[in-house]
């Protein structure tokens, strides 16, 4: 039995990955495990106080956001953890696949012009984990 990560940002435009992540768990029998990861960076312009504020609620966020992960999971029939990294995205991935013992990583495809990669910047970085973890990526 293997272990699938599956990199999700939540919410309804997650919930495609989630539901291959969850069918190909039932499918190979492996475990399920859902990553968020949040970068914080972004509240390095700010002043301090909103950053403590604004840092924690992001945080409570991307947690929720995991547990509606894992309730779809189990309604499904499909036990998943859930696991928050703190960091920068393409590190904390390659990272927890390799901390993880993850079998298969599965990247959800881009949501439209908001999101982080284009398919092609996608279908690079699923390139770059299989290269310095040796763990099977997909995008789907």
């Amino acid at each position: 039995m293997g272990k699938i990560l599956c990199a999700t940002r939540g919410g309804e435009d997650s919930y495609l990955t989630q539901d291959a992540a969850i069918e190909l768990a039932k499918e190979r029998g492996d475990e399920l495990a859902f990553l968020y990861v949040f970068d914080l960076n972004f509240l390095n312009k700010t002043a301090a106080p909103i950053l403590v504020d604004v840092g924690n609620e992001v945080v409570k966020m991307g947690e929720f956001m995991l547990l509606i992960a894992q309730e779809r999971a189990s309604a499904q029939g499909i036990t998943a953890s859930i696991i928050t990294r703190k960091g920068k995205l393409r590190d904390e991935i390659k990272k927890a696949a390799a901390q993880e013992d993850a079998s298969l990583v599965i990247l959800g495809s881009p949501a439209g012009p908001e999101s982080a990669f284009a398919m092609e910047s996608l279908k690079n970085f699923a390139a770059e984990i299989e290269a310095e973890t040796g763990v099977e990526t997909i995008i789907v």
